[in-house]
């Protein structure tokens, strides 16, 4: 529900479970500017990571020739591996034991009652969660005391308008659903979902992960319009469920998955269990990487493998119609143009929605409703094909898009328009506090418990130079 603009707006930023240094450089510039003007910024992360604690700009010929450097992060709790529930909610109980103080007194309110009683459900059962919870069973459970956490929750009290921004950190575990709902828990209590300066904000790395879900990329065909794709193209889409990445890397381990087709990344080195996956990997039938640049998973391969270089954005991109424009989603859910500025590394480069059109001509059926070399000529036919697909989130998208700053993705709770069955925000209430259920409770006896996460490393990031 963020915009860039937000940024300048907001009186306090929240970061959970994210390296903005690694995997989201360009947000240090925003974060810079919010502090210096004196925007608290607290940060919960098992590592101190190198952008959320200090950050000199590289675009500053003063910060780059002195010792000068901005302090990002204000308060920086280092929560317990998989203890981001338990944290927040020591927050929102913060919040809540606080708020009732003061109503039972007639003093100011801790929280948005105004917000909570015309915009959400489920409140009062929330409330009655968090108020259930010990602090022992919350200190113990996120690594954290509670002194730190009432700190951090008196900050947020404090602000009129709170950013909650989120990373992988949350997200890629069995309860990442819940973490992500407790941080929206956490918005909603001071209503900060819906107003200039306020709202929560998931960040992916780069635009390739955003714009892929918008138009459909996905293992969940309730996700996709199917019966859409189906009326404009006259083909039946599949209808069955599909494999995210963990599903994937087991199927290849089973022998299910028989071929591996990738449109950019390092997946082989991204993926844990690095040793068992090559192994499954050489075994796989076919494996093709369409690529700007070389990496390592290109060095491992099936038993029939192509290796097929394409244009990066920065190189013009020449078509029957001329030099084409691709669009880009950024982490706001903006959508503007990108033109290549440099001749292309060798001649005879294709892009990469040639290489795909090419592969479908060369394997489909023709389908006069799929003009595939139309497409490929010329990609404002592609960007008609996606208004038609999604009107309402591209009405208009060849002209928008051209426009400075792009335009961006409608999101109904943005305007707090709640789109769910009875019309409101819903406050969630999780499980409980220990987001792995392999690992021994943390009141047992745990000393022999050696915890481990995955994180990204510094070479996963994209970069052109």
């Amino acid at each position: 529900t963020v915009h860039l603009d937000d940024f300048e707006k907001t009186e306090a930023i929240f970061f959970f479970g994210q390296n903005v240094g690694v995997s989201s450089p360009r947000m240090l510039h925003p974060l810079q500017e919010a502090r210096k003007r004196g925007v608290p910024i607290v940060a919960f992360n098992p590592l101190r990571e190198r952008g959320l604690v200090s950050f000199v700009n590289p675009q500053s010929p003063v910060e780059m020739l002195t010792p000068a450097e901005t302090a990002i992060s204000t308060q920086y709790l280092q929560v317990r591996i998989g203890g981001d529930i338990a944290a927040i909610t020591g927050l929102c109980k913060w919040l809540v034991e606080q708020d009732d103080a003061a109503h039972a007194k007639g003093q100011a309110r801790f929280v948005d009652a105004e917000f909570i009683a015309r915009h959400t459900a489920g409140f009062e059962a929330f409330a009655d969660f968090v108020r259930a919870t010990p602090w022992e069973a919350i200190e113990r459970e996120s690594g954290l005391a509670r002194a730190d956490l009432a700190q951090a929750a008196a900050t947020f009290a404090r602000a009129k308008s709170v950013l909650g921004i989120y990373g992988m950190g949350l997200t890629q575990h069995r309860k990442g659903v819940q973490a992500v709902q407790m941080v929206s828990n956490l918005l909603l209590l001071g209503g900060h979902i819906g107003k200039p300066g306020a709202g929560i904000c998931p960040v992916r790395g780069h635009s390739n992960v955003q714009g892929q879900r918008t138009v459909g990329i996905t293992e969940k065909p309730e996700l996709a319009p199917l019966d859409r794709l189906a009326e404009l193209y006259h083909f039946e889409p599949p209808r069955g469920k599909g494999l995210n990445t963990v599903e994937a890397c087991e199927g290849m381990l089973d022998g299910s998955v028989r071929g591996f087709v990738a449109l950019g990344g390092n997946f082989l080195r991204a993926a844990p269990d690095t040793e068992r996956l090559e192994a499954a990997w050489r075994r796989l039938n076919l494996t093709v990487a369409v690529a700007t640049k070389l990496n390592r998973s290109h060095l491992v391969h099936g038993k029939a493998a192509w290796l097929l270089p394409c244009l990066g954005r920065i190189e013009i991109d020449a078509q029957a119609s001329g030099a084409q424009l691709v669009s880009v989603e950024d982490s706001t859910g903006f959508f503007h143009a990108s033109r290549g500025v440099t001749p292309p590394a060798e001649a005879s480069l294709r892009s990469e929605a040639a290489i795909v059109a090419g592969i479908a001509q060369a394997t489909l059926a023709p389908n006069p409703h799929v003009p595939w070399q139309d497409w490929t000529g010329d990609y404002a036919l592609v960007r008609d094909a996606i208004e038609r697909t999604w009107p309402d989130i591209f009405e208009g998208f060849n002209q928008r898009f051209m426009t400075p700053g792009g335009f961006s993705k409608p999101n109904a709770a943005r305007q707090r328009q709640w789109k769910t069955p009875n019309g409101k925000a819903n406050f969630k209430v999780p499980d409980g506090l220990n987001e792995n259920p392999d690992l021994p409770d943390s009141g047992e006896a745990t000393d022999d418990v050696l915890r481990l996460m995955t994180l990204r490393s510094d070479d996963q990031f994209n970069t052109t130079i």
